[in-house]
């Protein structure tokens, strides 16, 4: 009998694959950063962002995305207190707001799913030094995607770090694994213990993402019954990538291929 985890281990033409779904992704994503400044709607970053996907042949994931009810957006949009999942809507950045971004492209049937946060214009120290934080633990974690390894080992590395610096990570929010479908096993918590859980396998295909909030653990999810907020309304931080489990060490899927 296969084990759960053998079901989702990818052969090296299907990450092949993921790779060229998250090199779209990339593009997107590395578009979207140059355009977010004061005054531009989130709703024009989505659309710009589905015109990328499509130009190359893609294929919005998340739009469509079952929820609540059908995800309406090609992004999800988040600004300061809001941690994840915010609709794109006519709402316009303003100097000094952080925005996370989370974006996924579906490809010849594979997935490349990722996320950035970045600053409008000027920000303040506590919002640069989250940013900060938070991408650095997205590294601390995928310097753990190596065969023989323990999700613990990834979770707690990322935990560690966050905490390290007083911030926190969610209980309820997790990374997971990806391929043909976002959200595939296993579920990639922020926080756990070392030599613990899953053992990672070579082709396993994960999306690392820390959520951080600078307050609480604790969140909410607003009446759009999609967009998460930290509970005591501090400001929050995300990012992500999809990651490859290899012989030679991990492989970040999501990230514009060198030509």
């Amino acid at each position: 009998m296969i084990s759960l985890d053998e079901q989702f281990i990818k052969t090296e033409l299907e990450i092949e694959k993921m790779q060229a779904a998250g090199h779209v992704n990339a593009l997107v994503l590395e578009e979207i950063k140059k355009l977010i400044k004061p005054g531009v709607s989130t709703r024009d970053l989505d659309r710009t962002a589905e015109t990328i996907i499509r130009d190359h042949g893609g294929i919005p994931t998340f739009k469509g995305y079952p929820g609540p009810y059908p995800y309406p957006a090609t992004l999800t949009i988040s600004i300061n207190e809001e941690m994840v999942h915010g609709i794109p809507s006519g709402r316009e950045l303003m100097e000094g707001d952080i925005v996370s971004v989370d974006c996924g492209t579906t490809l010849d049937g594979y997935i490349g799913d990722s996320a950035f946060t970045q600053g409008v214009g000027e920000i303040g120290e506590e919002g640069s030094r989250l940013i900060r934080v938070t991408r650095e633990s997205l590294y601390k974690g995928i310097e753990q995607i190596l065969p023989g390894k323990h999700l613990g080992d990834v979770s707690a590395a990322i935990q560690e770090h966050v905490e390290n610096f007083g911030y926190h990570v969610p209980r309820q929010y997790t990374g997971h694994g990806v391929g043909r479908q976002m959200h595939e096993p296993p579920q990639v918590p922020n926080f756990g213990i070392p030599g613990q859980g899953l053992v990672l396998k070579k082709g396993m295909t994960i999306a690392i993402e820390p959520m951080v909030l600078v307050g609480t653990h604790k969140t909410r999810v607003l009446s759009d019954e999609w967009t998460v907020i930290s509970a005591d309304h501090s400001l929050t931080a995300h990012y992500e990538h999809s990651v490859a489990v290899t012989a030679n060490g991990p492989l970040i899927l999501t990230k514009v291929k060198e030509s």
